[in-house]
């Protein structure tokens, strides 16, 4: 392989390597103006946005063993990584799509393994993750609570049998 073509696997492998998921989106229509405008958005949620070349993220995907669908690697490609807040950034993904109607989103990999584009917006539409810990946590203590009542519930009928008895003797 000629130097520059390491050179330009071993950054885009660096940019590969950056988060669990990688967004593919297709720029064609996208303005430099708007360009920045996304970058902008993407940056507060800790994400990037690069241009790369087809070949170049294929041959540096495949090093880091992340699968990706053909069709995904056809005309122009950008890659959106970074940060941990996945659904988020596919969420800002959505929205500048559907206000600017203008970027694409072809799929991506998650954990390793490809997604399509409508699999990207269903991770869109998740609740964002504080809510989801609080779903989780409130799940969790559930049976605690439903225990904590069961055992209170053995000595109030106690007590209520009682009171009746006490009840009927007055």
């Amino acid at each position: 392989m000629q130097p520059e073509k390491k050179f330009l696997v071993e950054e885009v492998g660096a940019y590969l390597d950056k988060s669990d998921y990688v967004f593919l989106a297709d720029f064609q229509r996208v303005t430099v103006a708007e360009t920045e405008e996304l970058r902008q958005v993407l940056a507060g949620l800790g994400a990037e946005f690069h241009v790369v070349k087809n070949r170049i993220l294929k041959i540096a995907a495949g090093e880091r063993e992340l699968e990706m669908a053909e069709d995904n690697l056809r005309g122009p490609t950008a890659i959106v990584v970074g940060g941990s807040n996945a659904p988020g950034v596919a969420k800002a993904l959505e929205k500048f799509f559907k206000d600017k109607k203008k970027l694409e989103i072809k799929g991506g990999v998650l954990q390793k393994a490809s997604i399509n584009a409508d699999q990207v917006s269903d991770l869109a539409k998740l609740p964002p993750e504080e809510i989801l810990k609080a779903q989780l946590l409130g799940l969790l203590n559930q049976p605690a609570t439903r225990m904590v009542r069961i055992i209170q519930a053995v000595p109030q009928g106690l007590l209520n049998v009682l009171q009746a008895k006490a009840d009927q003797e007055s």
